[in-house]
């Protein structure tokens, strides 16, 4: 979650005039500094003219995966009067504003809340059709989900349906903490039952890539990831919205209301980035080739889909 405190010198839009005065902008996020692409969010406020260290200050407050301090830490925000505060990648995270809040706005979706929606959860059903098509003989897949996540009864309805529609089955595998992740990842290796993974988006799951992709070579578990950053971190392959591109929206969103502009009149708007990532050296390790129908998924809905291999 960010939030950002306009100073009382205000602002000034990058083509007019230099920056003036510090305005406080605070980050209170549910998992770590891994979890979020901090970096293309301070570009989306560089390019509204709202720079770290010249106009604006930000401090960064992040939960730490422990949910129980969302509330706390939201509630300090308020009283700290900032001007926006912004919620990515958690619904807990929202929630915890939305509690907190109905003066401040709040960049995610709803009422007084406005922003992107990254559509990550809407893409198990593409991404075990794409796991399906790379291994046609896989017919059990697990799905790891964190059972503290107010999105996991939903992660369980959607890929049971997908699965059943593509005549494969699933098993919903719960990891909250590090010691279930290495727990569940040595029975998995014991048992040789799931025959390929999918990882749901969770802050929890982004900010431990590289744990998850070494565990999944480890045991030799072909696994699908939602973001690019987890197959650059050793998975096999991603597809999902660019964490980039939410962010950094997230970031002009702010700006907007920053300015003056109310949340009312933004619209709740979809990341229409999808990118395809493929790590080559994981898949020849497994021994796997991607077949060229791979390469010729049709985009939709006008949205622009990438293919990346490295």
């Amino acid at each position: 979650m960010l939030s950002a405190r306009r100073s009382r010198r205000g602002f000034c839009a990058p083509c007019k005039c230099a920056p003036v005065g510090p305005t406080r902008d605070r980050i209170l996020a549910f998992g770590t500094p891994t979890s979020y692409d901090l970096e293309a969010y301070r570009e989306g406020l560089k390019e509204a003219g709202y720079v770290e260290g010249q106009n604006l200050a930000i401090e960064y407050r992040f939960a730490n995966d422990d949910p129980s301090r969302l509330s706390e830490l939201a509630s300090d925000l308020v009283r700290s009067r900032v001007r926006v505060i912004v919620a990515v990648a958690s619904g807990l995270a929202v929630r915890a504003a939305k509690d907190a809040t109905n003066a401040i706005p709040v960049v995610f979706g709803y009422g007084n809340i406005t922003g992107v929606i990254s559509l990550a959860e809407a893409l198990y059903g593409k991404q075990l059709g794409i796991m399906h098509e790379l291994l046609p003989h896989a017919i059990h897949f697990g799905v790891l989900a964190n059972p503290n996540s107010t999105l996991r009864e939903l992660i369980v309805k959607d890929t049971q349906t997908a699965a059943s529609a593509l005549g494969l089955t699933v098993e919903i595998l719960d990891a909250g903490s590090d010691d279930d992740i290495d727990a569940l990842f040595k029975r998995l290796g014991e048992e040789k039952q799931v025959q390929a993974m999918l990882i749901t988006n969770d802050p929890f799951f982004i900010g431990r890539r590289e744990r998850l992709a070494a565990l999944a070579a480890r045991y030799a578990l072909p696994s699908i990831y939602p973001f690019r950053e987890m197959a650059e971190a050793g998975g096999l392959l991603s597809y999902g919205p660019s964490l980039a591109s939410r962010d950094r929206q997230a970031a002009l969103y702010v700006a907007r209301i920053l300015k003056g502009e109310s949340p009312a009149d933004l619209p709740v708007v979809q990341v229409n980035r999808f990118e395809l990532v493929i790590n080559q050296k994981v898949a020849k390790a497994l021994g796997l080739s991607f077949p060229n129908s791979m390469q010729l998924l049709v985009d939709e809905g006008g949205a622009e889909r990438l293919l990346c291999s490295f």
